[in-house]
């Protein structure tokens, strides 16, 4: 993979942006605020599209009230102070887990191979939660297709999450899934070789507009990146292959 430079590149929110609702086809919603707003895509633009949206659209929701916590999730519950049936959750979507702190936050290897705080499970009022999209390279995929065939132009998409780090507080933005752009790049300078995870890269840039909690804009638009094309996805930079 060559080394491919930008020196400088636009970005702009996609509002006001419709509140996402389980079922919704999310790329006609962009196609809709695109209209309305009077903007467009060009080819080689990045659209950084927020997981929450995806997992809305895909109906990936737990009922919390159905969950029945183990002694493990209530243990954890009672060290960290999150609801046990979250715990519970979290437990259920990563393969392991570590405490970062006195009382969390809770880091967990999820099942599709990604490290995250709370597993990536994201609290819906008392009695929900939202799960990550079951295959985020394949929503990507399935949104970029859609995309490009609906406005005629060529664009990449990118699944973004927000997460925390087990060293500092706060949460920044990563990848999770990604069409139509390599997710790793190699730069050159004075000899020196360095794989970046360009996909990461371009999440953190967007997570700039589009937050974390209450800004409702949940796609970015990216335009000036250069990139390598592909289609491996996130997960082909993952130490950890997905598991059922």
């Amino acid at each position: 993979m060559s080394s491919v430079s930008t020196s400088a590149f636009s970005a702009f929110g996609l509002e006001p942006f419709p509140v996402v609702q389980p079922g919704d086809d999310l790329a006609a919603a962009i196609v809709d605020v695109l209209t309305s707003t009077g903007s467009h895509l060009h080819d080689g633009d990045v659209l950084v599209v927020a997981s929450k949206a995806v997992s809305i659209a895909e109906e990936r929701y737990v009922d919390l009230t159905s969950v029945v916590p183990t002694p493990e999730a209530v243990a954890l519950s009672g060290r960290t102070g999150k609801p046990a049936e979250v715990v519970q959750v979290i437990l259920d979507e990563s393969v392991s887990h570590f405490v970062a702190g006195d009382r969390g936050p809770i880091i967990a290897r999820h099942r599709l191979g990604f490290e995250l705080t709370s597993a990536g499970v994201d609290r819906d009022g008392a009695d929900g939660a939202w799960l990550l999209p079951s295959d985020p390279d394949a929503s990507a995929r399935g949104l970029r297709d859609a995309l490009c065939k609906a406005t005629g132009v060529t664009v990449v998409v990118v699944i973004a999450d927000s997460d925390g780090r087990a060293d500092r507080r706060g949460a920044t933005v990563i990848s999770i899934g990604a069409a139509g752009i390599a997710p790793l790049r190699t730069t050159e300078h004075a000899g020196k070789r360095q794989e970046e995870t360009f996909a990461d890269m371009i999440a953190a840039s967007a997570g700039i507009i589009l937050g974390q909690r209450g800004r409702g804009v949940p796609v970015v638009v990216l335009r000036g990146i250069h990139f390598t094309p592909g289609d491996e996805g996130v997960a082909s930079m993952l130490h950890q292959a997905p598991r059922s």
